[in-house]
């Protein structure tokens, strides 16, 4: 059975924003400082690559295995994302990263916009 064209760019879509997070994850600084020590840089670096595995594995299940609760559990990454990343630029203000990160987000809300519309409305299983 063919994809619908849809489908298509919410996969493409969601694994570029998810190469965006895994370049981002594997260029951050990982100098130990008095908050953080080396053994928690580790650990939040793992975590961080073992979440990236796990929602590529969601937009998997959703565009090949044709399951709908996956992109639900994305919408709500994605919103809890934006939230953090409006958490780090009211902080911060506009840097790199959190430039990289608003457009993963943006990605992201693009690719789910083509799961819900046009011929993909009928392509996901409950």
């Amino acid at each position: 059975m063919n994809v619908p064209k849809n489908v298509l760019w919410f996969e493409v879509l969601l694994y570029l924003s998810l190469t965006l997070d895994a370049l981002s994850v594997a260029f951050q600084d990982r100098t130990p400082s008095g908050e953080m020590t080396e053994q928690m840089i580790t650990v939040a670096t793992i975590m961080a690559a073992c979440l990236i595995l796990l929602l590529v594995y969601f937009v998997w299940l959703a565009a090949q295995r044709r399951k709908n609760w996956p992109r639900w559990a994305l919408a709500a990454a994605l919103v809890l994302s934006a939230i953090s990343l409006l958490q780090v630029i009211a902080e911060n203000g506009v840097q790199l990263d959190s430039a990289i990160e608003a457009v993963s987000c943006a990605l992201t809300a693009a690719g789910l916009y083509f799961s819900f519309t046009g011929d993909a409305q009928g392509w996901f299983n409950a």
